[in-house]
């Protein structure tokens, strides 16, 4: 949709390093050519017959109304070569509209796409849904679109979605987002720059490659107060910043043109910005987002925020601080702040809770209440021991978002675990600390857990239990008793089912109506029309053939576990027994086919549930039957097992839940609904140690 991501795309398509272009040469033999779009009299009849060739444009050079004048839609003679072999009658293609050559066949770039019907893929394809992109598409005649976006809307065809919990699992994108507010907006600049500078201490550490943190400014409109010009000011003036470390990106200073901010070198460190970035900007460096726009007003921040989720080289750090984005907005409250940034990570796509699930408070005890938590505060242990400042940057490296260390003014060192200390942070504390300091420590922990014992959940105490899995022996393996994986040990045809239709399953009753719309004097008139007149559904149309309305139904009744050629025979019995046995007019199923594919994939659903009825029962209750119960193949609940879950975030406190009140699993039902009552039941008990789902 835009230059910027074109000039991108296509410059690392062209690139043999390039992994985009490092996976085509090894598809294709290396016999890959890219053009941009304005290039397209190069590409040769040869290229097309023995490369790949990629053309790398943008929707608007094509979508428009009227094509003249557009050097796509013009006639070239160096395009002659691809027509020469090319009949003149053939259809779609447009012609030339005056000259010696009227009525011939154009050579335009267009009619050579018509003529090849390439593969079309589109970004951000929310921008490509209005007609006259479906004209674009038409002109073209692609063998198939794919379409990309971070943000879908109706019209786009959804195939497969990724949620930012698969990108996060994937180590692609930096999560949680760690949300700091201040009250003005030189509290949140200067914010900015000591999470940066912190960041950068934990960059010098990392040995995994060169980082460079960068923080993105998102600045106010001309005519406000924050003005790119003023932040950049108050950055030189007020906070010491060398101006060589500032770059402006907007659409009239564009200081990052030419500039490789991956480099070593590079010393930039700091991109103000209004909305110039919000798309096809690509630093994985960039690690802070500050907005100083009102958080409530602003329409750009949530792209612009996207451009600090990318993960550095697509890898998880050990530097546990490098794998988190950070916002820093201007809110006078944090519940505020808090709420308008997940509303702009499910603008950008992400699911609710995903997006409740990734936030975290920059300080500790902030986020107690948010999206309607009633959390209780968090319990604080604090340890004071003597220790070098060697021994205390060793201890800093274990969890720093979860175990503070400082120095206090009497030189002692204060280890400070905000929220319950886990099992394994206890674990790596007591690998990161000098042995002469476990002593004291266990004797710490031990006190500040029995203090705080109503406080600690028992998965975080360390605790775990197995429920025991039903198996079944089948074909001599040890299964789980799952439908789903019995029947991966279950064959059946669909050969083995009628292929029979009753007239209560499908039938067709002729109720046509039809009516004329004519003048009577100057009004309109609708009338009956005369029943001579009514449309037969019985007349037959030439191309309508048992075949291809077989041939039609195979491509909308797919099932992934049935054979093409097995559901072909299968449906074929289901026309003959339709138009010989049941006597019904092929053009009455041909007009009623969409009704019949629906009810055929309904009769194919019912075949499988019969077959997973009848493979439950076989092997689990069946004379043949051996089952057992198993420990070894249970299923552990332990501490964190729900971490990639969305959380309960109901009215309800839950007291005796087994990962503690403020990680319970979401349920299925609404707040109030009959799972919530179960769970609440549950957790009235007088007896109960805790439960879970």
């Amino acid at each position: 949709p835009t230059n910027t991501i074109r000039i991108q795309t296509a410059e690392a398509l062209k690139n043999p390093r390039h992994p985009y272009r490092q996976v085509l040469d090894a598809a294709f033999e290396g016999r890959v050519r890219v053009f941009d779009i304005g290039d397209f009299t190069q590409i040769t009849p040869h290229d097309l017959r023995s490369n790949l060739c990629v053309v790398v444009g943008t929707i608007q050079t094509l979508r428009v109304s009227n094509t003249d004048g557009r050097k796509v839609y013009a006639h070239h003679e160096m395009l002659e070569g691809h027509f020469s072999t090319v009949s003149p009658a053939t259809p779609g293609l447009e012609r030339n509209d005056d000259g010696p050559m009227k009525g011939d066949i154009r050579f335009s770039f267009a009619n050579l796409m018509h003529l090849y019907r390439p593969l079309v893929i589109m970004d951000e394809a929310h921008k490509a849904g209005t007609s006259l992109s479906q004209d674009v598409y038409e002109r073209i005649k692609p063998s198939a679109l794919i379409e990309f976006t971070a943000t879908p809307k109706g019209f786009n065809n959804i195939l497969h979605s990724v949620t930012a919990q698969e990108l996060k699992d994937e180590e692609m994108i930096k999560m949680p987002v760690v949300l700091d507010e201040a009250e003005t907006w030189q509290g949140a600049v200067n914010s900015a720059i000591l999470k940066r500078a912190e960041l950068q201490e934990h960059a010098d550490r990392d040995r995994e490659g060169y980082i460079r943190p960068i923080v993105l400014f998102q600045a106010q409109k001309k005519g406000e107060e924050v003005t790119v010009d003023v932040l950049k000011q108050h950055l030189i003036d007020n906070e010491n910043i060398d101006p060589a470390k500032i770059a402006v990106a907007t659409g009239a200073q564009r200081d990052l043109d030419g500039i490789d901010l991956f480099k070593p070198d590079c010393p930039i460190e700091y991109v103000i910005t209004i909305e110039a970035l919000k798309e096809g900007w690509d630093c994985s460096f960039a690690y802070v987002f500050c907005s100083l726009a009102n958080i409530r007003s602003s329409t750009d921040a949530e792209q612009l925020l996207g451009r600090v989720l990318r993960m550095p080289y697509a890898k998880k750090r050990k530097e546990t601080a490098l794998n988190k984005s950070y916002a820093k907005l201007v809110s006078k409250h944090f519940s505020e702040a808090a709420v308008s940034l997940r509303d702009k990570l499910v603008d950008m796509g992400f699911e609710e809770s995903e997006a409740e699930a990734n936030i975290e408070a920059e300080q500790p005890g902030l986020d107690d209440g948010l999206f309607g938590r009633h959390s209780r505060p968090r319990a604080t242990m604090t340890v004071e021991l003597d220790a070098s400042e060697e021994e205390r940057r060793e201890i800093n490296i274990v969890a720093p978002g979860k175990i503070k260390v400082s120095a206090g003014d009497d030189g002692r060192t204060r280890i400070e675990f905000t929220g319950v200390p886990k099992p394994k942070d206890e674990e790596r504390l007591f690998q990161m600390a000098p042995a002469r300091l476990h002593g004291v420590l266990r004797e710490k922990l031990a006190e500040f857990k029995a203090k705080h014992a109503d406080d600690l959940a028992p998965a975080h105490l360390g605790e775990e239990f197995t429920v025991p899995r039903l198996m079944a022996h089948v074909q001599g393996e040890l299964v789980f008793g799952d439908t789903d994986i019995l029947m991966e040990y279950h064959d059946w045809s669909l050969a083995d089912h009628p292929a029979r239709l009753t007239k209560a399953e499908f039938d067709i009753v002729e109720t046509t109506n039809t009516f004329e719309i004519d003048l009577d004097g100057n009004r309109l008139s609708i009338s009956a029309a005369d029943s001579s007149e009514q449309l037969s559904l019985d007349i037959d149309v030439d191309d309508w053939t048992p075949n291809s309305l077989v041939r039609w139904l195979d491509g909308k009744v797919r099932d992934q576990w049935i054979g093409q050629a097995e559901l072909l025979a299968w449906l074929s019995d289901v026309v003959t027994h339709l138009t010989r046995d049941r006597d019904i007019p092929l053009s009455q199923l041909m007009r009623c086919k969409f009704i019949l594919a629906r009810k055929l994939n309904e009769k194919i659903r019912g075949f499988r549930q019969m077959e997973r009825d009848k493979v439950y029962q076989m092997n689990l209750f069946g004379p043949e039957a051996r089952v057992e119960v198993s420990f070894d193949d249970g299923i552990r609940f332990f501490d964190e097992m729900y971490f990639d879950v969305p959380k309960y975030r109901g009215m309800y406190k839950f007291k005796h839940h087994f990962m503690g009140p403020d990680e319970v699993p979401t349920f299925d039902s609404k707040d109030g609904g009959e799972e919530v009552k179960c769970a609440l039941a549950l957790d009235a008990l007088p007896k109960l140690k805790y439960w879970t789902r």
